[in-house]
């Protein structure tokens, strides 16, 4: 199958609901994948640490992040960096938040 090259998030959107989880992985390859992460108002944050390099673009929403010791708002159009093994979550989410999540290499598990 040749590799998608293009991708809407109107399209990513529909495919994450229909799935019915709070994040769709839409691209792999060796050296990234990326996804879509959905959390609704009130959700509770459940990732743990990765051993990647992480990448997250705020679609919308309003929420509080930790990433380590640090703890800040997060609001539509940042661009959020979260190095490999760092403790990070989302926290306070008032608004319905989506995010572009990037990671590198691509996210082992």
């Amino acid at each position: 199958m040749p590799l998608k090259l293009v991708f809407t998030t109107g399209a990513l959107e529909a495919q994450r609901a229909a799935a019915e989880k709070p994040y769709l992985e839409f691209l792999r390859v060796p050296a990234m994948s990326a996804g879509l992460y959905v959390l609704q108002p009130g959700a509770s944050d459940k990732q743990k640490p990765h051993a990647e390099d992480e990448i997250y673009y705020v679609l919308r929403g309003k929420a509080r992040m930790r990433v380590s010791d640090d703890q800040f708002e997060v609001a539509p159009g940042q661009i959020i960096f979260v190095p490999a093994r760092a403790d990070h979550r989302f926290f306070e989410i008032t608004e319905e938040l989506a995010l572009l999540v990037f990671f590198a290499p691509a996210e082992s598990g």
